[in-house]
């Protein structure tokens, strides 16, 4: 991953004109994924942490709290897993979660308790590729996909119907000319690798090579294929790193890392094409130290986007117009030092910053008017980098 650095050096001129005119537009084993339920209050939340001196890790393993309320967390566990769980995620039954291992080439399997949200682990696979940083269930739960940040390639993994994975059987070796940072940019460095709002294409952030990669997904044969075009190329030395989908409008909209702005796309659901229509800075005009844009989020109603800041050490929050463009925004201290993720909870009304360099989760309610106001409450864990929540489901009966 990254180590705040050279960020700054695009901010100044991102803030003169940013904005330009917006133009138009399973077998029965598996159980199938329920994708229409309504947002249910957050039971239990996992959090994933770097454990690693390389990392400056603090942490033990994925830490397992009930959520009372906002920012009320009680821990009940800590799963003592490989080191750097960095990036979980819940399959869509919420039965099992999956960590990939930041640094190394593993991906850990483990069933979650509905009753106690205790993890027992399943096994690993190898990731076929070094600093695994992202994965994403497939929309019929049955394959696992995994970006490989340092070696810049991309695995699929099918998993059997009690939650193991199995090794690899699909491994896609990405390309492109890196960018001009030679620190950050050494080759392709895939990031994020989620489905898009139709569930059919995944659009890949290449930090290293300034690059989009366009694939869709054949669910019948499990399969991950260039789309045509194949990649978008976006700005210069930009480092596009995370991907967020409008639910409604034809829409993406992209963090870019190393110059810290925020792209709107347009987005072709027919071919999965991008095109770039606006771009705005993460950044406050005024500020001057270094800064590495991170994550990337839209309330459940479209309202709002979120951006963190690393360095700059805040939430950017972005009001969304009707038609999908987004106004100039306003920043919230996050409580600690770089937040590297953050995220909302499933009914999108608290907002959780990750503070990775100060061992801190800080809770913000999400008011109407889309500013964040803290709850005066921190979850103290070490050095967290993800969150995920699993909900109050009657139809498990819990």
């Amino acid at each position: 991953m990254t180590v705040p650095s050279t960020s700054r050096r695009a901010a100044l001129t991102l803030a003169a004109g940013a904005a330009f005119a917006f133009g138009p537009a399973a077998p029965a084993a598996f159980p199938a994924p329920q994708r229409t339920r309504p947002a249910m209050s957050p039971r239990f939340a996992y959090v994933g942490c770097y454990t690693t001196a390389q990392r400056g890790g603090n942490g033990k393993g994925i830490a397992v709290f009930r959520v009372d309320g906002p920012g009320r967390w009680q821990q009940v566990d800590v799963t003592d897993t490989l080191p750097n769980p960095s990036f979980l995620t819940l399959d869509h039954t919420q039965s099992f979660l999956y960590a990939v291992h930041g640094d190394f080439d593993q991906v850990s399997a483990y069933a979650v308790n509905h009753r106690t949200g205790r993890l027992t682990p399943l096994g690993t696979q190898s990731s076929n590729g070094t600093n695994p940083v992202h994965l994403a269930l497939t929309p019929d739960n049955r394959r696992l996909l995994v970006a490989n940040y340092a070696t810049g390639t991309l695995a699929v993994l099918p998993r059997t119907a009690d939650g193991r994975l199995q090794p690899a059987e699909q491994i896609i070796e990405l390309t492109g000319t890196p960018g001009p940072d030679r620190t950050q940019q050494t080759g392709p460095h895939p990031h994020h690798i989620p489905f898009a709002s139709d569930q059919r294409h995944v659009l890949v952030p290449d930090k290293g090579t300034d690059r989009i990669h366009h694939f869709t997904y054949d669910t019948a044969a499990g399969r991950l294929s260039p789309a045509t075009p194949a990649t978008t190329t976006v700005r210069s030395g930009a480092g596009p790193r995370h991907i967020a989908y409008h639910p409604h409008l034809p829409l993406a909209y992209v963090v870019d890392e190393l110059n810290s702005q925020v792209t709107t796309y347009s987005y072709d659901p027919h071919t999965g094409a991008l095109a770039s229509r606006s771009w705005l800075p993460t950044l406050a005009p005024t500020y001057t130290g270094d800064n590495t844009a991170a994550g990337i989020q839209l309330t459940p109603d479209a309202r709002f986007l979120f951006v963190s800041n690393r360095g700059h050490d805040t939430i950017a929050t972005y009001a969304v117009r009707d038609d999908g463009t987004l106004h100039t925004p306003r920043w919230t201290a996050t409580g600690g030092r770089q937040p590297r993720f953050f995220t909302t909870d499933p009914a999108g009304s608290t907002l959780y910053a990750a503070n990775q360099a100060t061992d801190t989760i800080t809770a913000f309610h999400i008011t109407q008017e889309g500013d964040l106001q803290p709850t005066g409450r921190t979850v103290a864990t070490g050095s967290p980098v993800c969150m995920v929540f699993s909900t109050e489901d009657r139809h498990r009966g819990s």
